[in-house]
């Protein structure tokens, strides 16, 4: 019994923190759009304010980055999901000795950097425009080097390798049967395809669809190379990182975590309401009584959360509206020059009564100095300079002989001068 509540408390330490170290960066994220501060920070706090998020919007590089990362996302969906579906499908009918080498050639893209991707799409549809014979300004030319189909390219290139994962989980699951069986009843290929597989697929469509989209939405390295004059948001973001950032990039991330809740919990409070009445409908399940609550609301704690959510979102923009920081921003800042003043006043006092502790380093004058003193001897003492004015005293005379190197022989009284 006393190892069942160790075992239990042991899991719920690991279960906190676990999610701390996941959603911990994410809640003190979100903290920082709301403080003043000019850089994205929880401590010190300055003041509430809402008006990162008008920086956010006002934004034109943001808001032409989201756009252009929604309309790469798109279509990349639409060619991964459909290139992930027909290699998923190829899968199943290719023959068994051949499925592993087919199914480690589909799956190579993901092993390749996003790097060489990025670089490999560049060089090869520029290659493929020479080949073609498209010159600047034809259509093949232009649109060969369009940022935004090389970028939709090279990102598929590796999200249709996992869209085709998820296909092939859900194929798992099928029934061959169904399609010989509608084959033998004179359905054709198409038919079978389009009543059948399709419909047995569209949950794994639709989770491949989400994941595409995600998996473009954030892509980085390959986007880098591809996206050529475009810009989409994770670009937009690196280069505001590199130039230095605000608060408008948090509340950005905080708007991104707000929708991500929402749209689970709605998906959530959806299915749950569903199985509610097909319990009810099959009998397993009494109908719920008379409550205050919608229907779809009762007994669905994820219906109810979203809709407090979105309560609280609502009521969040309408403060925002006439919510103004200015008055608490005026005392942030008379109290920073206070505080201020008051570290400068305490440096003098410090210098003032270090000045007044300190000893002479030396009592010696300057006419007590030894003349040698210094680091040249006292050399360039200026009272090493003579003034006087007496002549100096006579030069002793050389010495007869020749001295020197060259015994006198450069003397000028050596030269004779006859009348």
């Amino acid at each position: 019994m006393k190892s069942d509540s160790l075992i239990r408390i042991a899991l719920g330490a690991y279960l906190l923190i676990f999610f701390s170290y996941l959603l911990g960066p994410l809640v003190v994220m979100s903290l920082t759009a709301f403080n003043s501060s000019s850089f994205p920070s929880v401590s010190p706090w300055a003041c509430f304010t809402f008006e990162w998020f008008d920086v956010l919007f006002n934004d034109r590089h943001i808001r032409e980055g989201i756009y252009y990362s929604i309309i790469i996302g798109i279509g990349t969906v639409i060619l991964s999901v459909s290139m992930g579906l027909a290699a998923s499908i190829v899968l199943t009918q290719v023959w068994p000795r051949l499925r592993s080498t087919y199914y480690t050639m589909i799956i190579a893209p993901i092993l390749i950097p996003g790097v060489v991707l990025g670089i490999s799409t560049l060089v090869f549809w520029d290659r493929l425009g020479g080949f073609l014979g498209a010159t600047e300004g034809s259509v093949l030319h232009g649109l060969f080097h369009n940022g935004l189909f090389l970028t939709i390219l090279g990102q598929s290139s590796f999200i249709a390798s996992y869209a085709m994962l998820v296909f092939v989980a859900r194929l798992q699951r099928f029934d061959t049967g169904l399609t010989e069986a509608a084959l033998d009843l004179g359905a054709t290929h198409t038919q079978a395809f389009r009543k059948i597989l399709l419909p047995f697929m569209r949950p794994a469509i639709a989770s491949a669809a989400v994941l595409a989209f995600l998996a473009s939405f954030e892509n980085y390295n390959t986007t880098t190379f591809t996206i050529i004059d475009y810009k989409t948001l994770t670009t937009v973001l690196a280069q505001k990182v590199r130039l230095g950032i605000n608060p408008s990039i948090s509340s950005l991330a905080f708007i991104i975590i707000v929708l991500t809740i929402f749209a689970a919990l709605t998906l959530e409070a959806t299915q749950s309401h569903k199985r509610r009445r097909e319990a009810v409908a099959q009998g397993r399940m009494k109908p719920a009584g008379k409550s205050i609550l919608p229907s779809f609301m009762r007994g669905n704690i994820a219906a109810i959360i979203c809709v407090l959510l979105a309560f609280v979102v609502i009521f969040m923009v309408t403060t925002a509206q006439s919510y103004s920081p200015e008055m608490c921003k005026a005392e942030v800042r008379e109290a920073r020059q206070l505080e201020i003043q008051e570290r400068i006043e305490a440096l003098n006092a410090a210098r003032a009564e270090r000045e007044a502790t300190e000893e002479p380093t030396s009592t010696v004058t300057d006419e007590q100095a030894p003349a040698s003193s210094g680091a040249f001897g006292g050399v360039f003492d200026p009272g090493n300079l003579s003034t006087d004015t007496a002549e100096p005293e006579a030069e002793t005379t050389a010495p007869a002989g020749g001295s020197g190197a060259f015994g006198n022989a450069f003397d000028p009284g050596n030269l004779e001068t006859e009348d």
